[in-house]
């Protein structure tokens, strides 16, 4: 059997890494550094004179018992005499007039003022500081480069948390993670669901420990480690003061799936243990499942067959593309149906070690890191030893493919939820993967190096076009 490579790279933390002046010319003569005004109307809304007119948006957050109202020909005296409950408070420049309306009634008294002839009457909105979870290997700082924030921010994951905190959910998305092991007792894994051991190692279906390995051979490079980081990046517990932050804050679960055991003298998966944990989750029903995991093997009947099974039952597949950094992603990526995942280092580009491909492929780009300059992000780790593994703590800095396809999936998993809030059911697999694809950072067009590019968290839950139709 050949064996899976994983798609994740374990990178340490140390650093790899005129012309001559002529007689000066003249100055020119002084001119104005002020950019050209733009022409305003009266109104304050343009030199064609266009204002706004009706409503303004009453289920975004605002101020309670306060409107700002463009009056018109009226004036706040009339207004107040038209419509009861109405208490002029001061005059705001562009004419409008900010007034007061009984708690409770502010959408009311707006169609009221409109019908008394105001022009337009909005909300007193508010505005907030982006949300920034509390968890402390989240937020930037200049002696450690692996905190995440720099990494989100890639995908306007703030902007997007800003709106899944603004919505009440109504189901909670489940993300498979189809991985090495799990140790469901870590402080940041409490929305860690009770997993499944697919492989045949002999500890039981429930048992999501290290297999042991066979006489003479042992561990190598935090591998066990490998599907904790994974899960953590999709659900580690959000905003507890503790490690890091899941992308799914806190709306988003991990069935953590063990698929990688000993086998043949390697620490490896199979055609049918990888096929049937696929099987297992989607008939658990899970939302996504995140195959951090590859291989070069073209054509696998067994696994195409149970990705198919998976799709049918409306589990969308994201995996990772593989990091030898070359033309061509690694398989399940690269299976019809799947959604491929490559690695993007912090300036937006292509990680070093991402594959790609200049065939046309369903291929976004999510934060992973970099090799050479080394670029890492932290993600959860065992915290735990056993009798023949030792686990780095319960935090590692790690880069990959791998540590990139979760970040999709659970954004992916957040738009179903999402979905789910606004149109009252799920939306279907393709609906999710269109949505990722078309408002992600390359508009919709495809690019050999970075397929359909970043992936944009904000646009996937807010987008009327492709994601909200």
């Amino acid at each position: 059997m050949k064996r899976l490579a994983f798609a994740g790279l374990f990178l340490g933390m140390a650093l790899l890494l005129t012309a001559c002046p002529t007689e000066p010319p003249p100055p020119p003569p002084p001119t104005s550094c002020i950019p050209t005004p733009t022409v305003l109307s009266a109104q304050g809304f343009g030199s064609q004179g266009v204002v706004p007119q009706g409503l303004g948006d009453f289920s975004a957050p605002h101020v309670p018992g306060e409107l700002l109202v463009l009056p018109g020909a009226l004036t706040p005296q009339g207004l107040a005499a038209r419509v009861e409950g109405v208490r002029p408070l001061s005059a705001l420049e562009g004419g409008f007039l900010r007034v007061q309306v009984p708690r409770g009634q502010e959408r009311a008294k707006a169609e009221a003022l409109l019908r008394a002839g105001a022009r337009f009457v909005q909300p007193n909105y508010l505005y907030f500081p982006l949300y920034a979870p509390s968890d402390p290997l989240y937020t930037v700082s200049p002696t450690d480069s692996s905190r995440l924030k720099s990494y989100l921010d890639l995908l306007y994951m703030e902007a997007a948390w800003d709106l899944v905190r603004s919505q009440a959910y109504g189901c909670t998305p489940v993300v498979a993670v189809l991985d090495t092991v799990f140790n469901r007792a870590h402080e940041d894994a409490g929305l860690f669901l009770p997993g499944y051991n697919a492989t045949q190692d002999g500890l039981g279906e429930s048992n999501l420990d290290p297999s042991p390995p066979p006489s003479g051979y042992s561990y190598m490079n935090n591998d066990p480690d490998h599907g904790q980081g994974v899960a953590g990046l999709v659900a580690a517990v959000a905003d507890n003061g503790k490690g890091v932050p899941g992308l799914g804050l806190n709306r988003v679960k991990v069935l953590p799936i063990k698929v990688f055991y000993w086998v043949a003298g390697s620490y490896a998966s199979t055609s049918q243990v990888l096929a049937d944990a696929i099987r297992y989750a989607a008939d658990q029903g899970a939302a996504v499942i995140n195959l951090s995991l590859g291989s070069t093997t073209p054509l696998d009947g067994v696994v195409q067959n149970a990705l198919n099974y998976a799709l049918s039952k409306g589990s969308l597949p994201v995996a990772a593309a593989g990091n030898d950094g070359t033309d061509g992603l690694m398989y399940p990526a690269a299976y019809p149906g799947v959604l491929a995942v490559g690695s993007a280092r912090l300036d937006g580009t292509r990680s070093d070690f991402s594959n790609y491909s200049t065939t046309p492929r369903d291929l976004v780009l999510a934060p992973g890191g970099n090799q050479n300059p080394p670029q890492t992000l932290h993600v959860l780790a065992l915290g735990r030893d056993y009798p023949y593994y030792q686990s780095p703590g319960r935090y590692v800095a790690q880069a990959g493919t791998s540590f990139a396809a979760p970040m999709v999936s659970a954004v992916a998993a957040l738009y179903v939820a999402h979905y789910h809030a606004v149109r009252g059911q799920a939306p279907t697999v393709s609906q999710v993967k269109q949505c990722l694809i078309q408002t992600a950072a390359n508009g919709g067009q495809y690019d050999a190096q970075t397929g359909y590019g970043l992936v944009q968290a904000d646009r996937v839950l807010s987008d009327a076009t492709y994601c909200f139709p």
